[in-house]
């Protein structure tokens, strides 16, 4: 499979980053995923994405990030083993598979319809899984789901790519659908909104970054009911060690700046 097959761009191709890091982390032999169902994508693939220059310290960046949305996830299945999961803005993530929930947990994969398509030339299918094909602004989609069980929902990698109004609709939709849960995702102050867009791998895509969030309590005001339970800013040494010196620098450094060391975080609402 070519990039001429793939056919995607913009945010669409940024799908290619995340999936390119988690394959190459998990080739890795101490690796923190151990994700051979991106590894085997990303074989088949091929060179889809050569112009895509994706670091070192980014792989193990974007690997520990998923890793801890996987732990998150999966706290929330075996507090609620009925649980219905969205996976909002899925790309080529092949978190149901790492996760491996039990026939009881219900699991939407949610990106464009061509993104799904290409879901579904990569990856087999999977009972209780269910694939949708919109874009996760559009409001249609959401009516599908069933609203009687508690759900999780995940959004890594997603929102910044969002106008600030697609957000709060899609947050305030999500919350007023759904009858209680958690909902997950990487937020970017717009100071680290604005160094992403100096990202090489990023740029090569041209994708735009949008939303911004400076404060996470700002988007308890935003949308009524969301209530803050967990910030993430800091991830554990030991694989902050697996990157360069130069990376544990700047670590380091920005840690003891509150304004550096919070401009990406993970966060963890409740509702």
């Amino acid at each position: 499979m070519d990039a001429d097959g793939i056919g995607l761009s913009g945010a669409r191709e940024t799908l290619l980053i995340t999936l390119q890091a988690k394959a190459a982390e998990s080739a890795l032999p101490d690796s923190l995923l151990g994700d051979r169902f991106a590894a085997d994508a990303m074989r088949r693939l091929g060179q889809a994405a050569p112009h895509l220059d994706v670091s070192h310290d980014m792989t193990i960046g974007i690997a520990m990030r998923a890793y801890l949305v996987d732990q998150w996830t999966q706290s929330f299945i075996t507090r609620h083993p009925d649980a219905t999961v969205l996976h909002l803005g899925c790309g080529l993530d092949s978190r149901v598979f790492r996760i491996d929930p039990a026939p009881e947990v219900r699991w939407f994969d949610i990106d464009f319809p061509d993104v799904i398509g290409l879901r579904r030339r990569l990856y087999p299918d999977r009972a209780n899984t269910t694939l949708i094909g919109s874009s996760v602004t559009e409001a249609g989609w959401l009516a599908t789901i069933p609203d009687d069980r508690p759900a999780i929902v995940v959004a890594e990698g997603l929102l910044p790519y969002l106008a600030a109004d697609d957000v709060y609709g899609l947050l305030r939709r999500l919350v007023d659908h759904l009858p209680a849960g958690e909902i997950v995702f990487d937020g970017y102050s717009h100071l680290g909104l604005h160094l992403l867009r100096f990202n090489p791998a990023i740029r090569a895509t041209g994708a735009a970054l949008s939303w911004g969030i400076d404060d996470p309590r700002m988007l308890e005001r935003q949308v009524p009911g969301l209530s803050l339970l967990e910030e993430v800013t800091a991830y554990d040494p030991g694989q902050i060690d697996r990157m360069s010196a130069a990376a544990r620098i700047a670590v380091h450094v920005f840690s003891m700046v509150p304004t550096l060391h919070r401009m990406g975080r993970l966060l963890r609402y409740r509702f």
